[in-house]
């Protein structure tokens, strides 16, 4: 459903994108991610036709953004990210901006109260239709950004930050509004909430100083960025971690053992190398060296650790 390939954005001398390729399948939820300054909304706006590309393509749909812009618009949503949230109209009424926009994007007269009203009805904001918008909370602020989106129907939802500056309980509100929108649409969003990209979308790109550092689904990123699967042993006691780390190191496969001390307990983190299970040579290792296990379980990377291994190169 959208194609990116070797996509560069020069301002001057100035790199904001380059050499970016990525694909996203009908239905899947990407999450576009990366530092502030790293290029994920000049990739959007490129995408919505708002740039042109200095390199490289872009396809929605199979059109190509700059050859086919119109096209293009016709099947896409944009929720843009302003200075005090979606890029709305705030002195309007919810519903005269939905009517606003509606027109914009080419909505027939005859079918514009229904498609608004459908637009509505999907973001829960029926009840605020004739509310102002600048007096709507930050929550209803974001489901109208959301509800002019969806106006022309769009196969493709892009959605800038759609979870800033929102509570809790706001943010799972939205994030279950997304996630019910998968499957019928194809959705990129951004957000600096690495979890909630965690819980909401099926494949990340990982973006950072304009260039695409990582692509995949967060398990697969987790075991990449780790160097393999991993397991995490809990022993009884305060064993010497220079012993247990000579100990495990005899276990074939293994590409990596780190040893702390957590709470009384003996943390052992084990990087496998290969495909072999290793969990049954931790077991007998502890058994001869009468280490007592009292936890053992598989481990990765969280979200957050892969995204700070990748940008910043940092050891966690």
């Amino acid at each position: 459903m959208i194609e990116v390939k070797n996509l560069s954005k020069f301002y001057g001398p100035t790199k904001a994108v380059e050499d970016v390729s990525f694909t996203v399948e009908k239905g899947e939820i990407l999450g576009l991610l990366g530092p502030n300054g790293a290029g994920k909304t000049t990739i959007m706006r490129i995408l919505t036709g708002f740039f042109q590309p200095t390199g490289g393509s872009a396809k929605i749909a199979g059109f190509d953004v700059v050859e086919d812009p119109l096209e293009v618009k016709k099947r896409i949503g944009y929720m843009q990210e302003g200075q005090q949230g979606p890029a709305l109209y705030y002195e309007m009424t919810v519903y005269s901006f939905l009517d606003f926009v509606a027109q914009l994007k080419g909505a027939p007269k005859k079918d514009r109260n229904r498609t608004i009203h459908k637009a509505m009805e999907l973001t829960g904001i029926k009840d605020v239709k004739d509310r102002i918008i600048g007096r709507l909370s930050s929550g209803y602020k974001q489901r109208v950004g959301l509800a002019q989106a969806l106006l022309n129907d769009p196969e493709v939802l892009i959605l800038d930050e759609p979870t800033r500056g929102l509570d809790p309980k706001q943010i799972i509100e939205i994030r279950q509004l997304i996630k019910n929108m998968a499957g019928e649409r194809t959705i990129i969003l951004s957000s600096h909430i690495l979890p909630e990209v965690a819980m909401t979308c099926n494949k990340i790109v990982i973006i950072d100083k304009g260039t695409k550092v990582a692509e995949d689904t967060q398990e697969e990123l987790s075991r990449k960025a780790e160097g393999g699967d991993s397991v995490l042993v809990k022993l009884k006691g305060k064993q010497e971690p220079e012993d247990v780390e000579k100990e495990y190191g005899k276990i074939k496969g293994l590409g990596e053992v780190k040893v702390s001390l957590e709470g009384g307990l003996t943390v052992v983190k084990v990087v496998r190398s290969g495909v072999k299970d290793i969990r049954e040579e931790l077991f007998k290792t502890a058994v001869k060296n009468d280490w007592v296990i009292l936890e053992m379980k598989s481990s990765s990377l969280s979200l957050e650790e892969v995204f700070l291994r990748l940008t910043t190169k940092e050891e966690v």
